[in-house]
């Protein structure tokens, strides 16, 4: 707890010295100038920066910059913004008390100071230093906490929008998604689709191979679907089971049968073998595509409606195919 004064006087440095050391105050640093106590305090070249400075003892006469103006350009910075100023005034200087509390000063002790005077404003300083310290201390604490409440939270939001086996989006982040998109395109407007993907016999790959295998095949399969998409804004999510969805906000009918034909070969180049599968060795997927301008007559459940229906004719139509819902 170092304490500063600043008093071009010699006696007045040793008298104010002295009266600190009886009241136990025992780290007492001097400055005969404001450039001197300007590099204890780290503000001028060659920096001698003394740490810990809690308290400032001012002399309102001091030469060259005076006091009120020296007690200004420390309150400037905002490291030693919380740390008391106390002006030493003579009875011709308190005038300027007025100015000196506008340029930061807490207090002020007339010259010469009495023991008593001066003890007491010194620890009435010294508290004002120790809670400011604990309210800095509380407010670090404070967003340090809310640092790491914000950081669980969007932890949290990425967990419950992830499906837990295939780590993509979930059924939920898929209806929230598609929400979001649907009153985005209805603002534009523009158009939205919509593909829906199933696993073609899945129920027997499960049989013939076990659960397990059906995991990780679920896995690769919503590997493949992701990392094929290209724009950072589209959406693949587990939509249940063996089913999947892709949201591609702005394409048109063309260009969401074309990413749908890519997902369909994708998965086919994994190369997962099916034994059980009635229309080729190897895991294939069911595509069916569903797009709209929205409307505000309809709902994100009519494009939905839409791409089941398609999918559906797909799977109809011997699966491992893309099948594009006619007049959407």
């Amino acid at each position: 707890m170092a304490i500063l004064i600043v008093e071009d006087s010699q006696e007045r440095r040793d008298h104010l010295t002295s009266l600190l050391h009886a009241g136990g105050y025992t780290e007492v640093v001097p400055a005969e100038s404001a450039r001197r106590a300007f590099r204890y305090l780290g503000l001028e070249e060659p920096a001698e920066a003394i740490p810990n400075v809690d308290l400032i003892l001012m002399d309102m006469g001091i030469p060259e910059r005076g006091g009120v103006e020296a007690c200004a350009l420390i309150n400037e910075r905002d490291r030693l913004r919380d740390v008391p100023i106390i002006m030493l005034a003579s009875d011709q200087e308190t005038q300027e008390i007025e100015a000196a509390f506008k340029a930061g000063a807490i207090d002020f002790v007339s010259k010469p100071p009495r023991r008593i005077e001066l003890l007491a404003r010194v620890r009435a300083g010294l508290r004002i230093r120790r809670e400011a310290e604990r309210r800095r201390t509380v407010e670090r604490e404070a967003f340090e906490i809310t640092r790491l409440l914000d950081a669980a939270y969007q932890r949290l939001q990425r967990v419950s929008f992830l499906d837990g086996l295939t780590e993509i989006a979930n059924r939920r982040r898929f209806d929230e998604f598609i929400d979001l998109e649907w009153r985005r395109a209805l603002r534009s407007p523009s158009t939205l689709s919509l593909i829906m993907i199933d696993i073609d016999f899945f129920k027997a790959f499960n049989d013939t191979y076990g659960h397990q295998r059906g995991d990780d095949c679920l896995k690769r399969v919503a590997t493949a679907l992701n990392v094929s998409l290209n724009r950072p804004g589209d959406l693949t999510a587990r939509y249940g089971g063996e089913e999947f969805a892709v949201v591609l906000g702005g394409a048109n009918r063309l260009g969401a049968g074309a990413v749908a034909e890519t997902l369909r070969a994708q998965v086919e180049a994994l190369a997962i073998p099916h034994a059980g599968s009635r229309v080729s060795d190897r895991i294939t997927i069911s595509l069916g595509v569903g797009t709209m301008i929205p409307t505000r007559e309809a709902t994100p459940a009519t494009l939905i409606a839409a791409a089941d229906r398609a999918l559906y004719q797909a799977k109809a139509g011997g699966r491992n195919r893309v099948k594009v819902a006619d007049g959407s």
